[in-house]
């Protein structure tokens, strides 16, 4: 079996495991469970949480201990037994502190996950920015297999949900003790300060403006990538109030028709080395950004019918959004960081995404939602919403081309050994 084979298969199942239970967990809430929605906002920072620390944590632990794809396998045999648990949860407060501790194993591993990838192509001398997204992109297809089988099985509201990505996630964590050793590559016998010895050198990143500003227009969109994450299905579900729409596909299957986003990051990620070489990090940047308008824009004034072809085109153009921003971010930090930092560095990046990025995003939009778009019975102002969420996105795009300073070159720089 070939290292690209076997990379495949990690990447396949590290989404599949997430896509279980990510968009759906809320009709597990709503449908199965009955509890208000009130105390659901708390549910989606969580994943927000665990980022603050945890990626940055595990991303030191294998630059300076212990090797990658181990601390990968402990990470997912820790994250099967809280999946398992979680059908045992019978009120909302015990169900935020389960969640919690499900994303606190479950979020390290998307960044050592291309911690691991980067290593091994490394080592085979391959250029990582042409080699790595035909391999990740196999993880944005278990990501939508795994959206169908939900679906198509009607557990959408069902506990099986986090089985199905309990049983996925032990056999990840057991082919991933067969992978090549990524031993840590910081660890050595020479004097160090006590921050290297800690292997809080990673921070030092912030020294460089360029890479410092680069993180913080990453939290930046990792905040829209929440808002996108939060309440897409739920936008879909409030149409099933309107006897028009009740019947149409969408209501029906709105998991299905979100999986259309991720249908859309397999062509994309697909072209990522293309317009990296030939467009550069800033373009390919604000690309996402512009994107990300169009996604909210497009969802502002979509409906499950007349309109289902403007939330269609939505679903397709996240594809650039996400992939634009999340995984050529991942590549430009693999290619202007120092190897020995590697984990830490990618550990750094999931943090702005995913951590202050979510984080902010989920409570900030919290609040403008319930202050300014929430009527006294309950009722969204969706067109409202999405445009809000446009404007923001639109600023960001603005900022970034202003004061992001990146001169481009066609032989992109390849990663520091």
């Amino acid at each position: 079996m070939s290292i690209r084979f076997r990379l495949i298969i990690m990447n396949f199942l590290q989404f599949f495991i997430w896509a279980c239970w990510l968009l759906t967990i809320g009709a597990y809430w709503f449908q199965n469970k009955g509890w208000s929605g009130a105390e659901f906002g708390a549910i989606f920072s969580t994943m927000g949480i665990a980022s603050l620390f945890m990626p940055t944590l595990t991303g030191i632990i294998a630059d300076k201990w212990v090797s990658a794809e181990k601390l990968y396998a402990i990470l997912h045999l820790l994250g099967a037994a809280a999946l398992i648990y979680i059908p045992e949860v019978n009120n909302p407060g015990d169900f935020f502190w389960v969640i919690l501790l499900v994303v606190i194993f479950y979020m390290p591993t998307l960044a050592l996950s291309n911690s691991i990838a980067y290593t091994i192509l490394t080592r085979t001398q391959t250029d990582i920015v042409d080699d790595f997204p035909p391999i990740r992109v196999w993880g944005t297809v278990g990501f939508v297999v795994a959206l169908w089988v939900i679906s198509l099985t009607h557990n959408e509201t069902s506990a099986n949900q986090f089985y199905i990505a309990a049983g996925a996630a032990i056999i990840l964590a057991i082919y991933s003790f067969t992978l090549p050793n990524c031993p840590p590559l910081a660890k050595g016998t020479d004097k160090k300060t006590f921050g290297e010895l800690l292997g809080l050198n990673a921070f030092l990143l912030f020294k460089d403006s360029k890479i410092a500003l680069f993180f913080i227009f990453s939290m930046f969109l990792g905040a829209a990538l929440q808002l996108t994450n939060a309440y897409g299905d739920t936008f879909l579900h409030d149409f099933a109030t309107v006897d028009a729409y009740k019947d149409t596909i969408a209501v029906k299957y709105p998991a299905i028709i979100m999986s259309i986003s991720q249908i859309s990051e397999t062509l994309f990620i697909l072209a990522i080395p293309f317009f990296l070489k030939r467009f550069g990090i800033k373009q390919v940047m604000l690309f996402s950004m512009i994107a990300w308008v169009l996604r909210f824009g497009l969802f502002a004034y979509g409906n499950p019918g007349s309109g289902l072809w403007m939330i269609i085109l939505s679903c397709i153009v996240y594809g650039m959004a996400f992939d634009f921003f999340n995984i050529s971010g991942s590549l430009f930090i693999e290619t202007h960081t120092d190897h020995k930092i590697r984990a830490s560095a990618q550990g750094l990046f999931m943090m702005m995404v995913n951590g202050f990025g979510a984080v902010s995003g989920s409570l900030i939009s919290g609040v403008i939602i319930q202050k300014y778009f929430t009527l006294a019975d309950g009722t969204k102002q969706w067109e409202g919403i999405w445009l809000t969420f446009a404007g923001y996105s639109l600023v960001v795009a603005i900022l970034f081309a202003i004061l992001f300073k990146h001169k481009h070159e066609n032989n992109l720089v390849v990663p520091k050994h």
